[in-house]
């Protein structure tokens, strides 16, 4: 028996103790998301679908299922309790880029059944990834590695920055003019999603009128 086996559930979204109703929804609604028509030339949605089809295909099997059950309880028992999470390394070929620019990126943990690198989701506890990035915020791109073991309830990370490089002066101003101009998601501070030029409109007039009631008091 491999080390770490595939964790079926995990992948569909399910408890272990999920009817076959939960199994056949959860598969229904992941498939249609990770399907590879709607994410053309994504290897990280193709992989995802793969499994999802994988998952469903023996949980869907009653005999299949009653063993793969038995297997998995076995493997959680016989799973080195005592040994945390760790990553051996998390590397980019490049920590400086442009927008656009493609950057691999390469990990690998040990004692790690649930892996994930965000911002791209769920993946092999070692392995490769070639990406592109499309947008920076605030002139950097956060990478994060999540190696957990679910039997102990621990997880460990580690982050790698990718900061924005610039061909020229000339671009560097016109990417900060139009992240002045764009707008932004909502949150409790911009509940209306507003650009930053309004903010800083807003906080001139308020210095200029600060100013003005200033020298008339005076």
């Amino acid at each position: 028996m491999h080390r770490f086996m595939k964790d079926y559930y995990y992948f569909l979204g399910v408890s272990q103790d999920a009817s076959d109703e939960d199994i056949k929804k959860a598969y229904r609604k992941l498939s249609l998301k990770y399907h590879p028509d709607k994410n053309e030339n994504d290897e990280f949605f193709a992989g995802r679908f793969r499994e999802i089809q994988e998952a469903y295909e023996l949980l869907s099997d009653k005999a299949k299922r009653r063993t793969y059950d038995e297997n998995l309880e076995s493997h959680q028992k016989s799973f080195r309790y005592n040994t945390p999470p760790s990553i051996k390394t998390f590397t980019a070929n490049k920590i400086h880029a442009k927008k656009g620019e493609e950057i691999i990126i390469s990990w690998q943990t040990q004692n790690a059944d649930v892996v994930k690198v965000l911002p791209f989701g769920l993946e092999k506890p070692y392995g490769e990834r070639i990406f592109k990035i499309t947008e920076f915020k605030d002139g950097k791109f956060q990478l994060l590695l999540h190696a957990t073991n679910s039997l102990l309830h621990k997880t460990v990370v580690q982050g790698i920055t990718i900061t924005e490089v610039f061909e020229s002066e000339g671009e560097k101003f016109r990417d900060q003019a139009e992240e002045l101009f764009r707008s932004h998601p909502r949150t409790v501070a911009n509940p209306h999603g507003q650009p930053k030029i309004l903010k800083i409109m807003v906080a001139v007039l308020l210095l200029i009128l600060a100013v003005y009631f200033l020298i008339k008091s005076i």
